[in-house]
């Protein structure tokens, strides 16, 4: 059976808030909300992906001294800029600013209970 493609997901809102995290409104009505911590523990860059392994979200959390840049707590955004019409580039008060987090990927991080109950 070929099942067919499912569209690439669409943002209808995004809310910053540079010491919160991001809040993203989907087409469709779903909502989900990213803690700082937990984005830039997912983040895609190439360093962080040799650590994570697959370009899949993480299904383990980085450990502290595992990479130079990275600090697990206390980190902010100090920006979130738009990366075309296809992803969001954050850059973390831990210097690190090299993962760009397009909108395919950011809705597979959903923290929602729902959304993981879906992944499982």
């Amino acid at each position: 059976m070929n099942s067919a493609p499912q569209p690439a997901p669409v943002p209808a809102r995004v809310d910053v808030s540079l010491s919160q995290g991001v809040t993203i409104e989907w087409e469709g009505g779903h909502t989900s909300r990213y803690p700082i911590r937990a984005l830039r523990e997912a983040c895609p860059c190439a360093t962080c992906n040799d650590l994570h392994g697959t370009g899949e979200p993480p299904t383990t959390k980085l450990a502290p001294g595992v990479l130079p840049m990275y600090q697990p707590t206390g980190a902010t955004l100090t920006s979130v800029n738009p990366v075309g019409r296809y992803a969001l580039h954050f850059v973390f008060s831990d210097g690190h600013s090299t993962g760009i987090y397009t909108w395919e990927y950011l809705r597979q991080l959903c923290p929602c209970d729902a959304c993981k109950a879906a992944t499982r």
